[in-house]
């Protein structure tokens, strides 16, 4: 077992749903966060939010499921990112689970 998150502009919300369902995975969280940036000009153009000073609005998904799953859904990212033209793709991590109850 492990955990997924991922983070991604809220305009991609409905993709991120979809991602995960074609990805097996069924049970999952969303919070609503806020992403800021603070640097230079040049790490404005790598960063995971918006190119301006504001908040931009957000949301991260997780979820504790098989490794087969996150395999999966960051095949689906991954194409996805590569096949829509932005600043902000989605970004997505794991953390392995030593233990759970």
């Amino acid at each position: 077992m492990k955990l997924v998150i991922v983070t991604a502009v809220k305009e991609f919300h409905t993709e991120i749903v979809k991602l995960f369902k074609e990805g097996n995975i069924n049970n999952f969280s969303k919070l609503d966060i806020e992403g800021y940036k603070n640097g230079n000009a040049d790490a404005l153009s790598s960063n995971w939010f918006a190119a301006d000073k504001q908040g931009n609005e957000s949301n991260m998904f997780f979820s504790f499921t098989e490794s087969e799953n996150i395999d999966a859904l960051f095949k689906l990212i991954h194409e996805f990112n590569n096949n829509v033209e932005t600043n902000n793709p989605i970004r997505a991590i794991v953390v392995p689970i030593e233990k759970f109850i």
